[in-house]
């Protein structure tokens, strides 16, 4: 029994040191070495050009079962669920209710017919609430083989379930631990790299080589969430002395932006994992954490911002004003923070291709760890990144006027809607500075039609007595 379960164990022994050692080369010579140079093979291009043939052929395949059925394939409202009239002010509303009749009043007062106004776009945010929309998984035209994006298409035939069936060994079977052991070797060396350039006296040197590290290390964690990243004008490039913001769809935003260029982060220090790469990274490079007591001190965390931005040796800042992670369909309210800083903005626009997996992050629904999980066991992240020219505040300009006018360029070209709403409706409720607001506009309108009243009495009276 011995003598013959040895040989056994030696062909196994065997087998499992040559698989690893084909696994390690083929991580070193295919992806590692590239990521250290910069350089691709045009593998992941090639890729998701066939990702994007199979989806084709999956859709045509649906199709047809639904013309068999004579049924019609699920389309997602583009437009919203409700086909809303072009925007008018809501004193030309009111007027159109209530009538030439009730323009001959000499003080304010409220009629019935204002109820229908306040009750029709009452309706219309419950019904096509545009906020809860950017909290949610961003509806797909075409199925993409996801059993995760599959609850609003039917008639998968026994080809598409086969052809899905080997996609989960793919991307499960190769895909996911390939990215796994590229995820841990690019932490594993950002952590000891970092610690090590971190002890260099020369600060010139440390600088340099803190650079190579984090574009290096950051080119790994692109390749193990088989990024397909396209950046576009280049020469508007975030430079040193200045703050880059970006709209926020996931934690990957950073390293999608670090991919191309070097930043100071800046955020709350945390513990365990994060919190070890954090200290590793501030080592060597100068980024800007918080302990949890400073994080609501403005004028310390403007201060903090202020003294950075002044050395034009530092890193550009990395900043992300919604606050809150948004579905990549809009551009939520920029807080005014760092806008107040007296330095240049450059705007980035990030947008994300959904057909390969869905990139935004639902912190209320998903952990970290299962995040990473789905992103992991997707088949791509593919996005766009434009450099917009760099924006100033200009005079008379205060900081939120500022915020709103980088918030309008860069969904203007990432092909966002630009909504006025706070992220943070996202776990509070509603402000009541909103619900105010709204009362000082309707309180408006009733001065502006008794005014017109009294102007078209007047008028009235004059062509009388003439």
């Amino acid at each position: 029994m011995t003598w013959s379960t040895f040989p056994v164990d030696n062909l196994l022994c065997r087998c499992l040191g040559i698989s690893i050692t084909v696994w390690w080369t083929f991580l070193f010579v295919f992806i590692i070495i590239p990521a250290v140079f910069g350089v691709s093979f045009g593998m992941r291009r090639f890729y998701m050009r066939t990702l994007l043939k199979i989806f084709e052929w999956a859709m045509l395949r649906m199709e047809m079962g639904a013309k068999e059925k004579n049924q019609e394939l699920y389309k997602p409202y583009s437009n919203g669920i409700i086909a809303k009239e072009p925007p008018s002010s809501l004193q030309q509303e009111m007027q159109e209710l209530r009538g030439s009749a009730g323009c001959l009043r000499s003080e304010p007062e409220f009629e019935m017919a204002d109820i229908f106004y306040f009750c029709r776009r009452g309706v219309e945010s419950i019904v096509d609430d545009e906020v809860t929309k950017c909290f949610s998984a961003q509806e797909l035209e075409s199925w993409n083989l996801l059993t995760r994006s599959n609850y609003n298409f039917r008639h998968i035939s026994l080809r598409v379930t086969v052809l899905w069936g080997f996609g989960v060994l793919v991307r499960y079977g190769v895909l996911l631990p390939l990215r796994v052991t590229l995820a841990v070797t690019g932490i594993s060396l950002l952590l000891v790299l970092t610690t090590l350039v971190g002890f260099l006296p020369n600060r010139e040197l440390r600088s340099f080589l803190s650079e190579k590290v984090h574009l290096m290390c950051y080119r790994i964690c692109v390749r193990a969430l088989t990024a397909i990243i396209t950046y576009h004008n280049r020469e508007n490039k975030p430079q040193n002395g200045g703050i880059c913001v970006a709209n926020h769809t996931t934690p990957i935003d950073v390293i999608i932006l670090a991919n191309d260029g070097c930043y100071s982060l800046v955020g709350q220090a945390h513990g365990g994992l994060m919190g070890m790469i954090q200290r590793a990274m501030v080592k060597s490079s100068p980024h800007i954490w918080f302990e949890r007591s400073e994080v609501k001190d403005r004028h310390l965390v403007a201060k903090r911002l202020g003294d950075h931005v002044a050395d034009k040796t530092k890193q550009p800042i990395l900043i992300f004003p919604e606050g809150t992670c948004i579905n990549n369909t809009s551009v939520m309210m920029f807080k005014k923070g760092s806008f107040e800083i007296a330095c240049t903005v450059y705007p980035v626009a990030i947008k994300y291709d959904p057909r390969f997996g869905d990139a935004f992050w639902n912190s209320s629904k998903f952990g970290m760890v299962n995040y990473l999980l789905r992103m992991m066991s997707s088949w791509a992240i593919v996005c766009s990144v434009w450099y917009l020219p760099p924006m100033n505040r200009e005079e008379g300009e205060d900081a939120v006027q500022f915020a709103n006018r980088v918030k309008a360029a860069i969904a203007a070209q990432g092909g966002l809607v630009d909504l006025i709403w706070d992220g943070g409706l996202k776990r509070t409720k509603v402000k009541d500075a909103f619900k105010e607001e709204q009362q000082k506009l309707y309180s408006q309108v009733l001065t502006l039609h008794v005014s017109s009243a009294l102007i078209f009495a007047g008028e009235i009276k004059h062509q009388t007595l003439c």
